[in-house]
């Protein structure tokens, strides 16, 4: 037990150093990664705009109008809440957009009976969460002579529940299969999950699981290894950029830590 503790120590120290030398970057990468899938389906409603509006009217019957009023909605809200995050301006007006483009496609793609797919967007949702957060808490710092409201403030709990809805990316991953390298990846996929998810040394967590999800969603979503008439290129393509917002989502848990409301926090107290 002592060597497992050290050998743990050791590895957070790692991580601590991984931090230092990045933590100017980090958390512009972790929001580029995470905004990623809506900045593609915003362009994606750019390049395929015919398809796009002629999928809505075949789904809803809508018409030729409502439909491409969905496509515009989509296209502006999608790229211009990316520029507004990326740049820093009006971040929370930014998240309010992207969340309600998250509540539109769910609803006319009908993802509410795609267990899967439902799950991915919760997950965007808690990465936005984490978004709104972070700009919380930058927003904090400007008045940090002020008495503080408490530990117990909105912005951990949404902290908190960034990081429950991301970890149910790693629910639609899962391959159960007879295999023990599969069953192997998910066991230790899921134990990094549950620790993510209470906030137990979560920072080397999240960033174990960052290089874990990368490396899969090289292998698997290799969307550019496949010729443009293929529709399993779309399909790759979605997959591989939903995963890289999940790992933004993560980076941010990495560069900002679980928040109060976590284990860790705890644990200082202790």
């Amino acid at each position: 037990m002592p060597k497992q503790n050290e050998l743990m120590d050791k590895a957070e120290d790692v991580v601590d150093q991984v931090l230092r030398h990045s933590k100017h970057i980090l958390p512009h990468v972790a929001r580029f990664c995470l905004i990623s899938t809506f900045l593609e389906d915003g362009i994606r409603m750019w390049t395929q705009w015919g398809e796009q509006r002629d999928y809505m009217n075949a789904s809803w019957g809508c018409g030729w109008f409502l439909a491409s009023v969905f496509v515009f909605i989509n296209l502006i809200g999608q790229l211009g809440g990316c520029v507004m995050v990326l740049s820093r301006q009006k971040v929370t007006i930014a998240c309010g957009i992207l969340f309600a483009i998250i509540g539109l496609q769910t609803i006319a793609y009908s993802i509410l009976w795609d267990i899967k797919f439902l799950l991915r967007n919760l997950a965007l949702a808690g990465g936005v969460l984490l978004i709104l957060a972070e700009e919380r808490a930058e927003g904090k710092s400007l008045f940090a002579g002020l008495p503080s409201l408490g530990e117990n403030n909105p912005k951990q709990y949404m902290q908190l529940s960034g990081r429950i809805l991301l970890v149910l990316m790693f629910l639609t991953l899962l391959r159960f299969e007879f295999n023990f390298i599969l069953i192997v990846q998910n066991l230790v996929g899921t134990i990094l999950i549950v620790l993510i998810a209470v906030g137990f040394k979560t920072k080397l967590s999240a960033l174990i699981l960052v290089t874990w999800l990368t490396g899969l969603n090289l292998y698997f979503n290799a969307w550019w290894s496949i010729p443009d008439y293929k529709p399993m290129r779309d399909f790759l393509k979605y997959d591989f950029f939903q995963t890289l917002s999940v790992i933004g989502g993560l980076l941010l848990v990495v560069a900002h830590g679980p928040g109060g409301v976590s284990m860790d926090e705890h644990k200082k107290k202790w």
